[in-house]
């Protein structure tokens, strides 16, 4: 399934590659808006690959109190977030790239600003959890974190806008970017209303014991908090 998966995206990445390099050469917009769409399927794909920031998404949602609405927008903050990061680092590529990338397709410090800022996101829902009293997470909260999950630029977005500015057609690269994000919102997408569909129905099975849905609620935010500190330290400290 993985191998399909990652076969299906190098087919739609070099096709891109071709159309982009064809419209450089004179090809015109029609033969490159035609295949445009394929960039939606793309970045679906792409972000069913591991990461992406998948587990930390489900894990924020299963502690928090957002619906799908709200879930949503966590979503498109990350995807956003993820593809917009590759963009403005290939645009101001000159002065960011010996700074933030460390090797092809990684960006170590957002990597590591990113990890440290959930980090800082979970010990505060495991202390909320510890030490405040119930309460109904704000919807920036979930937008924020969403920022940080995103911060990490998207490798293959980051190649694209590469190699289409080495063409001289950023603007190509750009609209890549922006149908691949709308992709990539349609997989994280599923993701929440996977995640909060589950933790609606459990509520609904524990909606007459309201003092046990309450302390189930509390320890399911203090794990929540505490599995994303673990991630954030794991991924900081081990390379």
């Amino acid at each position: 399934m993985l191998q399909a998966i990652v076969d299906t995206q190098r087919d739609i990445y070099l096709a891109f590659a071709e159309h982009i390099k064809t419209f450089a050469n004179g090809g015109g917009w029609t033969a490159f808006f035609a295949f445009l769409p394929m960039g939606i399927v793309f970045g679906a794909v792409h972000a069913m690959t591991p990461g992406h920031s998948k587990a930390v998404l489900a894990t924020y949602l299963t502690g928090a109190s957002a619906g799908i609405g709200r879930g949503l927008m966590v979503s498109l903050a990350l995807s956003a977030t993820h593809v917009t990061m590759a963009v403005v680092i290939a645009l101001f590529s000159l002065p960011l790239v010996s700074v933030m990338l460390g090797s092809a397709g990684s960006a170590p410090l957002l990597e590591d600003l990113s990890r440290g800022l959930l980090c800082l996101m979970g010990a505060w829902m495991l202390w909320s959890a510890c030490f405040r009293p119930p309460h109904v997470h704000g919807e920036g909260e979930g937008v924020a974190v969403g920022f940080m999950a995103g911060l990490i630029p998207c490798p293959l977005t980051l190649f694209v806008m590469i190699f289409a500015m080495s063409r001289g057609v950023p603007e190509t690269g750009i609209m890549f970017a922006l149908v691949m994000m709308m992709g990539m919102a349609l997989t994280l997408s599923s993701v929440v209303l996977a995640t909060v569909l589950f933790r609606t129905r459990i509520e609904k099975l524990l909606a007459t014991r309201h003092a046990l849905l309450a302390k189930i609620s509390k320890l399911v935010e203090a794990l929540t908090g505490l599995i994303l500190v673990i991630i954030a330290m794991r991924e900081i400290f081990v390379r």
